[in-house]
């Protein structure tokens, strides 16, 4: 193996300048969640913004990925950062002016989800870039704590600055952490080469090689679709905690739960980062996956902030070993020269479970299941009696609900032979 240009240490510098920008993202997430909350009372219009933030930003990443390999990645990640900072300055001129409307709201976080689509694919790239193959799930811990930092260290401090400030001060601070993370991409570039560009690949050339490396190994398909389920139950418990707890609390405390119970990443993704996972990926995948759903249901189980802390500070322990398992079982089984547009093509599969959460659970939780338990629902003297009733209960169902099914997935996950092939990194063709 060619180790030329493999650095730890220039991992970390990138890994730092990746933790101030999600804390930034984190910011601007959990303040623009609690502003259109309280503005609509609606679940359905806070799942909007959600899903616009993330939906342009998945549909381009197969491009993304595509120029991942075409181009200098660490170029693309200063372009996908700092242009994706215009539709943040957009709802802050907006707000600057007057109070925003919803849908200068909307076409702000889309514009910032077009231009973030060129951040993820090279990210992952240039991992793969700088590390050996024994560092990958090490790096991964890494990578895993500074993706909590929006849920772990952003929630805590949105919520005091918002008992003291507005969504506009969260908005500036996450427009002043593109310059740290431009900064610190800049500085590994100038640590590797660049790459050449051959001119003779077409793009739709290169999206048949990216699929072909998905779908050319059935374990790594099925992998990826299975991810995919998972990640539409995932999708219900994101949107709809929030509305959840703001139902019977404030938005300060919203900000100390929500840092309280990503804790749980933290502390696994430090031990994660420290002893790596070794072997057993398969087997470590399926039982997270399953007491995932077990916690996922608790969480939505009662009003109680003592129970919500436990069970979300154990969901969110089992996320880092899910996606150390998942990383290291597709990156081992695909080749490096075509991971960029391979993981930009996951990330559209993989992910398109999200997009359907944030579609349908707003406006299942508002318009379906919260009727059913407020007081003198149809579900009120039933169900209501052991989850409660409430403007709030209809959510906590939903997450239930989301829960159970998460734990049938990763038993027919657990199951299925090919996945288990991936392993030994063995290449099961179709």
């Amino acid at each position: 193996m060619n180790n030329s240009g493999k650095s730890f240490g220039k991992f970390l510098l990138l890994w730092s300048g990746q933790l101030i920008s999600a804390i930034g993202s984190g910011l601007t997430s959990f303040g623009l969640g609690v502003y259109v909350f309280e503005q609509t009372g609606k679940a359905s219009a806070m799942a909007l913004v959600t899903l616009l933030a993330f939906m342009p930003s998945l549909l381009l990443s197969a491009l993304a990925g595509v120029l991942a390999d075409r181009y200098d990645r660490r170029l693309l990640m200063m372009l996908g950062d700092s242009l994706s900072g215009l539709g943040l300055v957009f709802i802050l001129v907006c707000m600057l002016r007057g109070e925003s409307h919803l849908w200068q709201i909307y076409v702000g976080v889309t514009i910032s989800s077009v231009f973030s689509s060129l951040l993820e694919p090279a990210y992952k790239a240039t991992v793969t870039d700088l590390l050996t193959e024994e560092q990958y799930t090490k790096a991964s811990g890494f990578v895993q704590v500074a993706g909590s930092a929006k849920y772990l260290i952003s929630p805590v401090i949105a919520g005091f600055l918002l008992t003291v400030s507005d969504i506009k001060l969260l908005l500036v601070i996450d427009i002043c952490t593109f310059f740290v993370t431009v900064a610190s991409t800049l500085a590994v570039r100038s640590g590797l080469a660049s790459k050449k560009y051959e001119q003779a690949q077409s793009l739709i050339r290169e999206f048949k090689e990216g699929w072909s490396a998905v779908s050319g190994n059935r374990g790594v398909l099925v992998l990826v679709i299975m991810t995919s389920v998972l990640t539409l139950f995932l999708g219900f418990i994101e949107t709809l905690s929030t509305p959840m707890i703001l139902a019977f609390s404030d938005s300060s405390t919203l900000g100390t739960v929500e840092t309280i119970i990503a804790s749980g990443m933290l502390v696994t993704s430090v031990i994660i980062g420290i002893f790596t996972i070794k072997k057993g990926h398969v087997k470590m995948l399926s039982v997270s996956m399953f007491f995932t759903g077990i916690f996922m249901a608790v969480f939505g189980l009662r009003e109680n902030i003592v129970l919500i802390c436990i069970s979300g500070f154990l969901f969110f322990a089992m996320l880092p070993i899910i996606n150390t398992c998942l990383d290291f079982l597709i990156r081992t089984n695909i080749d490096n020269s075509v991971q960029g547009r391979a993981w930009g093509l996951i990330g559209v599969i993989s992910q398109l479970g999200f997009v359907a959460a944030y579609a349908l659970s707003g406006v299942l939780a508002d318009y379906i299941f919260t009727p059913l338990l407020v007081d003198g629902g149809s579900f009120a003297d039933s169900v209501g009696r052991i989850i409660g009733t409430g403007s709030g209960r209809g959510t906590g169902l939903l997450i239930c609900i989301a829960g159970i099914l998460a734990c049938v997935a990763s038993v027919v996950l657990y199951n299925i032979k090919s996945v288990a092939k991936l392993e030994h990194g063995g290449h099961y063709v179709l």
